[in-house]
């Protein structure tokens, strides 16, 4: 816990400088690469309600064993992936260059703008609707923010939302257990 408040995160060339890297082929380029000017947060559980086993690294490479789990046979698929993952320990790994625009938001809308992946950065916590995040995930989100907005400036506190709010109807993440008071009072 320590340890991450007192990690410095640093973004060049639009990576995660010493950290986790799986690249994800589930991306493309931006239509306007200098428009990142919003931060979404999601959650994802694979299989659902279960954490760690690697099947998100799987998922967003389209490598996931639809035999796995009887629910991965619905999912393996999509062709999706997200910029970053924090793991339940605070683990932050990178799929997609900051710069590219990763499949994450899917029909999605912010402040009368379709396609918010044009636009956007992706963030998803291993989590659920069902429990807390833990405390080092919010700490490494912290960092992860602090750092996204000083290299991509466009993206204030305003422009940082949950997958619900650019896809009302359709997304529930980050969810009810989302503390988002705690999360942006250190931002």
């Amino acid at each position: 816990k320590n340890l991450m408040m007192e990690k410095q995160l640093h973004i060049k060339d639009g990576w995660l400088v010493n950290e986790r890297r799986v690249l994800s082929p589930h991306f493309d380029q931006r239509p306007e690469p200098q428009d990142i000017s919003l931060l979404i947060i999601h959650y994802i559980s694979l299989p659902p309600e279960q954490f760690g086993g690697g099947y998100i690294d799987d998922f967003f490479q389209g490598k996931l064993d639809p035999q796995a789990h009887p629910y991965f046979q619905e999912i393996s698929p999509l062709r999706v992936s997200a910029h970053c993952l924090i793991e339940r320990t605070g683990r932050i790994t990178q799929y997609v260059n900051f710069a590219d625009r990763a499949w994450h938001a899917g029909l999605s809308c912010f402040e009368g703008r379709d396609k918010c992946n044009d636009f956007a950065i992706g963030i998803e916590l291993e989590g659920s609707n069902e429990q807390p995040f833990t405390d080092a995930q919010y700490l490494a989100l912290q960092a992860l923010t602090q750092e996204i907005m000083r290299a991509y400036p466009h993206i204030t506190k305003e422009r940082i939302v949950g997958h619900c709010d650019v896809s009302p109807g359709r997304k529930i993440d980050p969810g009810q257990y989302f503390d988002w008071q705690r999360y942006l009072q250190k931002i």
